[in-house]
């Protein structure tokens, strides 16, 4: 809006209550997504544009939205010493440095910082910017090749970014480590361990019950012999550790 004061000052807004997936910053018109992990599919937004002039003049669009559920391996998380709000407002002059610096493509796709509460939004002083370059082709960049040359150009970066933010910015390059288990492999994890744990369970029991079972039929067995009928000789016995041993046959006189 080439308008200058309340009638240039634009507030933008989603219209028919998309919050539930979406958002927006009234203030630049991004748009940030809240819930839509994991589904790919096109969602199509109504965003709203307003003045703030006396006689308030409107503008709406529609903007489709492509929810790729695949990740990429490329992301890159640049981190800087500023306030999360203070970058939403300038994330379209930090990306034009980050561009004019790199010489390559960057698309942006998220910026936050390690508060969760979104009243605490202004309180952290270090905002995390993901990013992904592409080379003129539009082919994706590998992360390393793209954490080279932001070491390569980081004072160029903090020079250009301090003349955006009118302060001192230092830029960092945050390593994420590379195989953080998801969810579902924890979810696996934890599975295969409990599975694992019932199995051991189950031989254990098994293998209990057949002792018991086999000591059960030798005493059982030692019973039998020990009880003979009277007037038999017992040329065999067993002996107090259950085995059979000779006896001497008992001599039977009649006087």
């Amino acid at each position: 809006d080439p308008d200058s004061g309340d009638n240039g000052r634009l507030l933008y807004s989603l219209v028919n209550a998309q919050t539930n997936e979406f958002d927006i910053d009234e203030n630049t018109g991004q748009i940030f997504t809240v819930s839509v992990a994991g589904r790919a599919e096109t969602f199509s937004l109504e965003v709203q544009a307003a003045d703030q002039g006396t006689r308030k003049l409107t503008a709406r669009t529609t903007v489709n939205v492509i929810v790729d559920s695949s990740s990429s391996n490329n992301i890159v998380v640049v981190v800087l010493n500023q306030k999360i709000n203070a970058v939403e407002r300038n994330i379209l002059e930090v990306k034009r440095v980050l561009e004019d610096q790199l010489a390559w493509n960057v698309y942006i796709v998220g910026v936050y910082s390690n508060e969760s509460e979104r009243k605490a939004r202004s309180s952290s002083d270090a905002t995390r910017v993901k990013i992904l370059a592409f080379d003129e082709a539009n082919q994706e960049l590998p992360a390393e090749d793209v954490k080279r040359k932001l070491r390569a150009q980081k004072t160029h970066i903090e020079t250009e970014l301090k003349k955006v933010f009118s302060t001192p910015v230092t830029v960092a390059i945050e390593e994420v480590p590379p195989d953080s288990a998801t969810p579902e492999l924890i979810a696996t994890i934890v599975l295969s361990v409990l599975l694992a744990c019932t199995l051991i369970a189950i031989l254990v029991y098994v293998l209990y019950t057949m002792k018991k079972k086999r000591k059960d039929e030798q005493q059982y067995l030692i019973k039998e012999q020990v009880e003979i009928p009277e007037g038999i000789d017992n040329l065999y016995a067993v002996d107090k550790n259950g085995s059979l041993k000779n006896l001497e046959k008992l001599e039977h006189t009649n006087n």
